[in-house]
């Protein structure tokens, strides 16, 4: 009685100290908050099961007020600490209740206590951290209990031998982030964020928690599924096993028991999963099951868990072209470059329904992908993509040092020759990443490289990638530099869109990586209205951002049926000093209304029988014939039968800054095609030309690495049986650069 009544003593007296604490945390200032982060706590804070695909019943939230302290780098453990930091945000954000930042020449520590609860004894206790920025070291009661490098892989600690019999345990940790100063893989943190670089992120950014685990028990429980063959294989590791171990399945799908099974351990094991549904965006079919790690007929370990039957790989379309098969049916891709990014709290979502409200607001409006961008996020956000059906596509955190060495450019023609240890370091990081995820049904594709940040060894990378998880594609890298390698072809198009020739895709599928990028300035609800607030385009009023994503949509129509089997529209909200989202920076105001988006978005899932022609070049490869004149051209070069000094255009046709150049070809119609596109490559104000009519017009056009696509189908009543005439001119270049342009048709 006297144990159990000092034990509630020093309970009651940790509840009373952190209800202290929590009464004096506020937020830090900031520019803008979302609804979700106005209604965060200390007592409220990410209080979810963070392990969603590996349930145990019994846990300890360590989420809440800390003691912090940031001191010179290489200094020993505070005596005193500066004040409270509500974990898990980090150092710089608002809700942190800090917010300033952590130098490279600094050190932030940590230190809180807990008391184990009594029913833990004869369990191991792990101390988990799903996410800490970058280098994280701990001392549990004074002693080192280990270290960790890395800013996006979950990590642990069994600190079962630091603790004390009774009473409070303390935990001090530290953590050094070089920030933008090295290497280390941390996505677009920078110290003086500007442009497309933001607000650095140090320390704890995700949730830590405590977790009582028996000495003999599962580890990882990874499911793939084999739709081909109606099985459901178990990849399981577990600790302490004695050779008698047998594993019990109880699976079940909408609530209905459909296999009731035991087996002895075996690190892999398939069972049959007869009559199977299928998990589709549409139908996101879900298996629950419940596990038991039974020895000598007694259970050492039970959780619940899910699995999903789904298959994703390349194919072939009735045309021939390579796409992207979900459960061996072709699924056009169709999603936001998507960074989860937020402005109270940074790399952190503020809750866990604000986290969920993107994906949500995503599938209103008719996407059924998205491609986390250089981040990993929370266990719940994929548990929430897998319950809803969303398709990811899951980045690795880009390691970059800005302009110099590991700055791949487009063009060049060698990658990066990354440090060894900085290479080692990076795969390190990327196979824990993977080894994290790979559970998540939802996650279709993994990108190790994004463009020409950090590119090294690109051949490797993407074989390493594809040799780990053999069940998934691969984009390596995304945009850039290509080098022939991986599953798909990706471009990047700003703005776009545009696309890779299918003829070029060596068996790989056609894919738009990144395009769009449009940007509307809002009132209100931006970051800094005293910096820069910008876009690929920027718009000041909606009716002309609605007109030209229109316009964009309509000119991706085409682009589909000619072997274009993913696009991804930057992006899904504004970030800092970047309004191109389509939902502002606090997610108060939608920029374009759901209903038309999924109206928009809806052609671009049809299946089409339509075949493509090209009409002044055999293919999409070969030279383009047609007309040309570099200069200025007579007032009426359109009404004239033979324009006067128009010659053959050369391969390339080049057109020089400041200078405007003009091109027309004929052709001749005998059948009306169903679908008429142009594909146009120039910099300057560009317009086209049907018959002598205007069709198109845009100005400062910015085509750097590939064309871009113009859907002029709508115009097709200005086609004639016989002979017809497309022109082209642009003027007013703003740089050097090549000219060219193509046209084709589509038909049944």
């Amino acid at each position: 009685m006297r144990t159990l009544l000092l034990s509630l003593f020093i309970v009651s007296g940790v509840i009373a100290q952190a209800q202290t604490q929590a009464q004096n945390w506020k937020r830090a200032k900031v520019s803008l908050t979302t609804k979700w982060g106005k209604e965060v706590t200390p007592a409220n804070v990410w209080s979810e099961y963070p392990r969603p695909q590996m349930q145990r019943t019994a846990w300890m939230n360590l989420n809440g007020m800390w003691n912090y302290s940031v001191v010179a780098k290489g200094q020993s453990a505070p005596s005193k600490y500066d004040g409270q930091i509500l974990v898990p945000f980090c150092i710089e954000s608002s809700l942190s209740g800090v917010g300033k930042p952590l130098l490279p020449t600094q050190e932030l520590w940590y230190n809180r206590k807990f008391i184990v609860p009594a029913n833990w004894n004869g369990k191991d206790v792990m101390l988990r951290f799903d996410a800490v920025d970058w280098e994280t070291k701990l001392w549990v009661n004074g002693k080192k209990a280990g270290e960790h490098k890395g800013g996006s892989d979950p990590f642990s600690f069994n600190i079962t031998p630091y603790l004390n019999k009774t009473g409070e345990q303390q935990i001090v940790m530290s953590v050094w982030d070089p920030t933008d100063t090295d290497l280390q893989a941390r996505g677009k943190q920078v110290l003086d964020p500007k442009g497309i670089w933001y607000t650095a992120v140090s320390g704890i950014w995700q949730t830590v928690w405590l977790e009582p685990v028996s000495k003999t028990a599962v580890q990882q429980f990874v499911p793939t599924p084999d739709i081909d063959n109606s099985k459901i294989n178990f990849t399981t590791t577990a600790s302490g096993l004695t050779g008698n171990e047998n594993l019990h399945f109880v699976i079940k799908n909408d609530g209905k028991v459909i296999k009731d099974t035991t087996a002895s351990f075996n690190k892999n094991l398939s069972v049959t999963i007869p009559s199977a549904k299928l998990w589709t965006p549409e139908h996101p079919n879900i298996y629950t099951v419940a596990v038991e790690l039974r020895s000598n007929d007694k259970v050492s370990d039970q959780f619940n868990t899910y699995f999903a039957m789904r298959k994703i790989a390349l194919g072939n379309d009735k045309n021939g072209y390579t796409r992207l098969m979900l459960n061996d049916k072709p699924v056009f891709q169709f999603g936001t470059l998507d960074q989860g990014w937020w402005p109270e709290s940074l790399l952190t979502p503020p809750s866990d329904a604000a986290m969920l409200y993107d994906m949500v607001k995503l599938k209103d409006m008719g996407f059924n992908m998205l491609r986390k961008h250089i981040k990993v996020e929370p266990s719940r956000y994929y548990y929430h993509a897998d319950t809803m059906g969303m398709l990811l596509w899951q980045d690795m955190p880009s390691g970059f040092a800005g302009p110099g060495p590991s700055h791949v450019a487009a063009d060049a023609k060698e990658d990066w020759v990354r440090p060894a240890e900085s290479a080692k370091q990076f795969e390190t990081e990327w196979r824990a990443i993977m080894d994290h995820l790979r559970f998540f049904p939802s996650i279709v594709m993994w990108v190790p490289l994004n463009e020409g940040w950090g590119q090294y060894d690109t051949k490797r990378i993407a074989e390493l990638t594809k040799n780990y998880d053999p069940s998934r594609l691969v984009d390596c890298p995304s945009g850039w530099t290509d080098r022939g390698v991986g599953d798909v072809y990706d471009a990047h198009h700003y703005p776009g869109p545009g696309m890779e020739a299918p003829s070029a895709n060596k068996g790989r599928a056609i894919v738009l990586g990144e395009f769009g990028g449009l940007g509307l300035v809002t009132k209100d609800h931006i970051w800094d209205p005293t910096k820069r607030n910008w876009g690929y385009k920027t718009y000041t009023e909606s009716e002309k951002l609605i007109s030209e994503y229109k316009e964009m949509m309509y000119n991706m129509q085409l682009m589909v049926p000619r072997g274009l089997a993913a696009a991804i529209y930057t992006q899904t909200t504004d970030v800092e000093g970047e309004v191109n989202g389509l939902l502002t920076y606090d997610r108060s105001v939608m920029k374009i209304p759901e209903q038309l988006l999924r109206e928009l978005h809806a052609p671009l899932y049809k299946e089409s029988d339509l075949k493509v022609s090209f009409i002044n070049k055999e293919n999409e490869t070969a030279p383009n014939k047609f007309k040309v004149y570099n200069g200025v051209a007579a007032k009426d070069w359109l009404q004239q039968n033979t324009p006067a000094n128009f010659t053959d255009n050369s391969t390339p046709t080049l057109l020089k800054k400041g200078e405007s150049i003009y091109a027309y070809q004929d052709f001749n119609v005998q059948n009306m095609p169903k679908g008429f596109g142009v594909r146009l490559f120039g910099f300057g104000d560009a317009k086209i030309y049907l018959n002598g009519k205007l069709i198109w017009e845009e100005d400062k056009i910015r085509t750097k690495r590939h064309y871009d696509e113009i859907n002029i189908s709508d115009k097709i009543s200005l086609l004639k049986e016989g002979n017809n005439r497309i022109a082209v001119e642009c003027t007013n270049a703003t740089q050097d650069t090549n000219f060219d342009f193509s046209l084709y048709r589509l038909d049944n």
